[in-house]
């Protein structure tokens, strides 16, 4: 019984910072704009939401998806990103009850969100997110028992430095820009929280999805290779599989690589 009651006061906890994580989606990309003030207001009357509007998930479907005062449409995405960080969290307190790495991969898990959003909406992945999250997995891997250091410190330099070469090595060839310098942020980012160890596995997931995406999207958009989608969510999405799935894949991985 208490351990269903943990389940769902951290399942509430999620949703609530998942409701905040919408107003960092929506105003980060805005030079300029505060993600503290003005407080949480209607994008397109501006009006002011009152508390009872503004329960995660729940105000939602009880607005019936309309602002109260324009009565404009409510994007699905609020729920959506409340509801996310709610589950997340929850199999997070699953994962490591209590423990530093609740805390530490709470916030990880946040980060990736805004930035899956963010990259989907305006193909960009903020600095003020990845640089700072970079130092701060490295920072974290001294409180993490299940991460060393140098892991963490090694992650960071492969991270960066593999997917530099890629994007560098693609320019070369077809004088294209195939890479943007936040998708190579991105990856030290995920090295510097969950080790080099994760990174074989985080880019071939994350290609191997991405390659499916893309060529539906060149089939649908009819551009060929001219066809752009953005690959900061299939990295984050890739992370967030080997967060929670670390040591089948592991097992899997050596199976494969190294058979008997």
């Amino acid at each position: 019984m208490l351990e269903n009651s943990g389940l769902f006061i951290s399942f509430v906890l999620g949703t609530i910072v998942g409701s905040f994580l919408n107003v960092v989606i929506l105003r980060i990309p805005v030079p300029g704009e505060s993600i503290v003030f003005p407080s949480s207001h209607c994008p397109q009357c501006k009006t002011q939401l009152k508390w009872y509007d503004n329960i995660p998930i729940i105000s939602f479907f009880l607005l019936k998806r309309r602002c109260r005062t324009c009565e404009k449409p409510i994007s699905w995405q609020y729920p959506f990103v409340e509801l996310c960080m709610g589950l997340l969290s929850m199999a997070l307190l699953a994962k490591f009850s209590l423990a530093p790495q609740f805390g530490i991969f709470f916030l990880y898990c946040a980060s990736l969100l805004v930035i899956i959003f963010i990259d989907l909406h305006h193909q960009i992945i903020p600095d003020v997110i990845s640089i700072p999250g970079i130092f701060l997995g490295f920072a974290f891997s001294f409180f993490n028992s299940s991460l060393l250091w140098s892991d963490s410190g090694i992650g960071i330099l492969l991270g960066g430095g593999i997917f530099y070469l890629i994007a560098g090595g693609y320019y070369l060839v077809t004088k294209r820009v195939g890479m943007g310098g936040g998708d190579i942020k991105l990856l030290a980012m995920i090295g510097a929280f969950q080790g080099w160890q994760s990174l074989p596995f985080v880019i071939f997931f994350s290609s191997l999805t991405g390659a499916v995406v893309g060529l539906a999207a060149m089939r649908r958009q009819k551009k060929g290779g001219q066809t752009v989608i953005p690959y900061g969510p299939f990295l984050a999405g890739a992370s967030l599989v080997y967060l929670f799935f670390e040591q089948p894949i592991q097992l899997l991985m050596r199976n494969f690589f190294f058979p008997g």
